[in-house]
């Protein structure tokens, strides 16, 4: 793992273990591969869906999956005449 994802990975852990700090570490990360719905041992857990996890985490439960928000169209009809080539106009 590059040191950026290693400092990132802390961050967001420091950040998650303030919510509930006396939870050991063991019991930290059981915790958010259980939430991932990761069922195997946590030796296989990657790197990616941990830190995807805790990033989660931090964010309110009706905000969008990061990654996706800039694809949401609030007017499907703009969206589908934008994606036909046409410009819609506003009314």
């Amino acid at each position: 793992m590059h040191c950026h994802r290693i400092n990132e990975l802390l961050d967001l852990l420091n950040q998650s273990w303030q919510q509930t700090p006396d939870h050991s570490l063991m019991t930290m990360l059981n915790l958010i591969a259980q939430e991932a719905g990761h069922r195997d041992d946590l030796t296989t857990l990657s790197d990616d869906t941990l830190i995807y996890q805790l990033k989660m985490r931090l964010e309110d439960s009706n905000a969008p999956i990061p990654g996706l928000a800039k694809d949401n169209e609030d007017d499907f009809k703009a969206a589908i005449l934008r994606a036909r080539g046409i410009t819609p106009t506003k009314a």
